[in-house]
């Protein structure tokens, strides 16, 4: 992250997995909360609304409950993109490399006229760069890799060409 921008947090991220997990790390409830740290209800699906359930953060003044959310845009395996409370937009970006993914997340629209945003963007930007990463990977570290994509015949049709 850096500070040019007022309004956004953005963060780069490498993470040694392919897209197919780190997808499932975003868009499954139960593993968005083991790394988020916030109960959730997230569907992959664009028009859900859901809520993350977040902790008091006393020095930013909020006092914790639920934020509601909806997912504006969804392209599996490669674009998540949430509505977070009234005011932000967060989006995860996927991009394969190697044998593993880089994932860009932006977490948009804070106004750098209002105290209780600049300090929120202050502590979330630190959560985004460091603690929020590291939860990630070793979330990702102890899921199972998936199993590569194949076409199996319909039971009792015989494979193709025998």
């Amino acid at each position: 992250m850096t500070d040019d921008d007022p309004t956004a947090i953005h963060v780069d991220q490498f993470l040694a997995h392919p897209a197919r997990k780190v997808w499932r790390a975003l868009t499954e409830p139960d593993l968005l909360e083991r790394w988020l740290n916030m109960p959730n209800d997230i569907k992959p699906v664009v028009g859900h609304r859901f809520q993350l359930l977040a902790e008091p953060v006393p020095a930013a003044g909020f006092a914790g409950g639920p934020v509601v959310c909806e997912v504006l845009e969804v392209e599996p395996e490669r674009k998540l993109s949430i509505r977070w409370g009234p005011q932000w937009t967060v989006t995860w970006r996927l991009e394969p490399e190697g044998t593993g993914t880089r994932l860009f997340l932006s977490h948009e629209g804070f106004d750098p006229d209002d105290e209780f945003q600049r300090v929120s963007r202050r502590i979330m930007g630190g959560g985004w760069r460091s603690h929020v990463p590291r939860a990630l990977a070793r979330l990702l570290d102890t899921l199972p890799d998936p199993a590569p994509f194949s076409i199996r015949p319909k039971a009792g049709r015989p494979p193709r060409g025998t």
